[in-house]
């Protein structure tokens, strides 16, 4: 029997996922009506205490929404715990925070994995997608059979406890700029008098991911290299495109963050180099 705390849009498709895979599950959710309607549709039991939900699992799993709730719902199961049993949490949580459950777990005799994933509800339906795992490799190598099953990619990145936290941010990190990145782009778009449909076709023929490699290699440069894209000229552009942005009568909100990134670094003399030197103090 499989245990798995926190109903929630992902919670609930990685039960499902392993209903279908013919196991038998146990749920249990804060929200006691969300973890009974899971068990109705899979055939398992939701229980409305943790530690019993817990109790005689093979393994159990944890989607919850930050360290506190992880540490919370941890310590109401405690009791239904038993020495040996396993742990896997793929909340994304502080780095610190995952690192100091794992040392507080093992101490407690439970072998605790943190195990993030990148993946949203349809993908851990379809078990597609990544999920990373740090910390002791003996127990990755002893959960991968499983675990694995659960996503399209199981990764290990280091012995470290906190590795598997710091990754995910990372992850997130990329998304969320990305993201913000694009409601730029679009807000940009509108105060040019383009449609949103332009910046489609643009990306279509354009394709900027593709490019997404190189950028990050010549960013670990830090404008030592070549210049390809001078600081000065880069600069000028986001002044073009904030004066459209402007007289468009539409807001950017990214832009201007990076505008006064270039100002420092052309305050200390680097226009002429690639505009890439503005990662020269976090490139190690």
């Amino acid at each position: 029997m499989i245990a798995f705390l926190g109903m929630g849009l992902l919670g609930s498709n990685f039960t499902r996922a392993l209903a279908r895979r013919g196991e038998v599950v146990q749920v249990w959710n804060r929200s006691p009506e969300k973890a009974r309607a899971v068990a109705a549709e899979v055939g398992g039991k939701a229980l409305e205490d943790p530690a019993a939900a817990v109790r005689g699992a093979a393994r159990v799993h944890l989607t919850l929404t930050d360290d506190a709730a992880v540490d919370e719902v941890l310590e109401r199961a405690r009791p239904g715990l038993a020495q040996g049993m396993v742990v896997v949490d793929h909340t994304t949580t502080s780095p610190a925070g995952a690192a100091a459950r794992l040392r507080r777990w093992t101490e407690r005799g439970i072998s605790f994995l943190h195990a993030p994933v990148f993946m949203g509800p349809k993908m851990a339906l379809e078990s597609q997608g990544l999920m990373l795992a740090s910390g002791d490799r003996a127990l990755f190598d002893r959960l991968e059979p499983e675990l694995s099953r659960m996503t399209g990619k199981f990764l290990y990145v280091g012995a470290e406890p906190h590795l598997a936290a710091a990754y995910k941010l990372l992850g997130n990190h990329f998304l969320i700029t990305m993201t913000a990145g694009l409601r730029d782009t679009l807000a940009l778009a509108k105060g040019m008098g383009l449609r949103s449909s332009d910046v489609e076709a643009l990306v279509a023929a354009f394709n900027p991911a593709a490019a997404l490699g190189q950028r990050l290699t010549r960013l670990l440069t830090a404008g030592r290299g070549q210049t390809s894209w001078g600081l000065a000229m880069a600069r000028k552009d986001t002044r073009l495109m904030l004066e459209a942005a402007s007289a468009g009568g539409v807001p950017l909100e990214i832009i201007p963050v990076v505008a006064r990134m270039m100002d420092r670094w052309l305050a200390e003399g680097h226009g002429a180099e690639d505009w890439t030197v503005i990662a020269r103090d976090v490139v190690e």
